[in-house]
């Protein structure tokens, strides 16, 4: 994954693409940042949580650039989430989704709202970040509670 996002990155360098080599570099940047907190090289899994986090925080900026009526910045905050995202696997569609939580709850046996902790935890384990947690979450309770 570090690779790829490494010969992205020379590809844009190549092409002047000013914008995906500045959010390239902020991304390996934060990535061997994480190497070096951690001591370690990071697998494949830990690289999509830095690549999550580095698309909130720009999720985030946008909108509080959105709030203070500054157009211009929230373009340029969610222009490098989308690029970002061309990082983190296809989502789940939403029959995959509600397929994955029913076969969550048949397997673990859930009968009610007592089990949602249980059934989360396998089904953030069996997504790896293809699906938004809090649609997963509302559509756990609705099983769950009706």
């Amino acid at each position: 994954m570090k690779a790829r996002i490494e010969s992205d990155m020379k590809a844009a360098l190549r092409g002047g693409d000013k914008l995906r080599l500045s959010v390239l570099r902020m991304l390996l940047a934060a990535i061997q940042h994480r190497e070096i907190y951690e001591r370690r090289d990071l697998d494949k899994a830990e690289v999509l949580q830095v690549v999550d986090n580095q698309i909130k925080q720009r999720c985030e900026a946008a909108a509080l650039f959105a709030d203070a009526g500054r157009v211009d910045l929230e373009q340029q905050e969610n222009s490098e989430a989308e690029i970002l995202q061309a990082y983190l696997p296809e989502p789940l569609s939403e029959s995959e989704r509600t397929a994955l939580v029913d076969d969550v709850i048949n397997a673990t046996g859930a009968a009610s709202m007592k089990d949602m902790g249980k059934v989360m935890t396998e089904v953030r384990t069996k997504a790896q970040r293809r699906a938004d947690i809090a649609a997963v979450s509302a559509l756990v309770k609705a099983r769950l509670s009706g």
